[in-house]
């Protein structure tokens, strides 16, 4: 999953603008189960917030936990920091807000629901989660991607 976390300060948003964020950063996770990616705002006072030692009354830190996906290489992670900073920039930037983003990708092996370790990527049950939006049982034949081309009948002279 991705946790977002964003830390801000308490006037920063209202609770239309944090739908509106929430819903801007799950858009731009398409291929995910919408309930895997989790925004937690955290607000803080602005006597709070400080950077080098000054206090910051205009500064937001989003932390984001990526369990669910990981990049790669340099190309990819540059192209996910330019999507993730124009998802946030309505809510950030384009407020006169300045920001600091930090990205850490962690073992998915390390990662449950309700006790379920997710399905694996474009698996038959991880697209059952996705339409469902909730976790679910699945098989060890639900591990496999549906559009395997080739089974257990090629070995059979199918």
């Amino acid at each position: 999953m991705p946790l977002w976390q964003i830390f801000h300060p308490e006037d920063a948003y209202t609770e239309e603008d944090k739908q509106g964020l929430a819903e801007r950063i799950v858009a731009i996770h398409p291929g995910l189960p919408k309930f895997y990616v989790v925004v937690v705002f955290h607000a803080l006072p602005s006597h709070s917030i400080y950077a080098g030692g000054v206090p910051q009354k205009k500064f937001v830190r989003l932390k984001i936990d990526q369990m669910a996906r990981t990049l790669p290489g340099p190309i990819q992670r540059a192209w996910w920091m330019r999507k993730v900073e124009s998802a946030i920039a309505p809510y950030v930037t384009d407020r006169g807000l300045s920001s600091e983003v930090q990205i850490a990708e962690l073992p998915a092996d390390l990662w449950t629901f309700d006790g379920l370790v997710p399905p694996p990527m474009e698996s038959v049950a991880e697209k059952r989660w996705k339409a469902d939006n909730k976790p679910s049982l699945y098989s060890e034949d639900d591990k496999m991607p549906e559009s395997m081309k080739w089974g257990p009948s090629i070995f059979e002279g199918r």
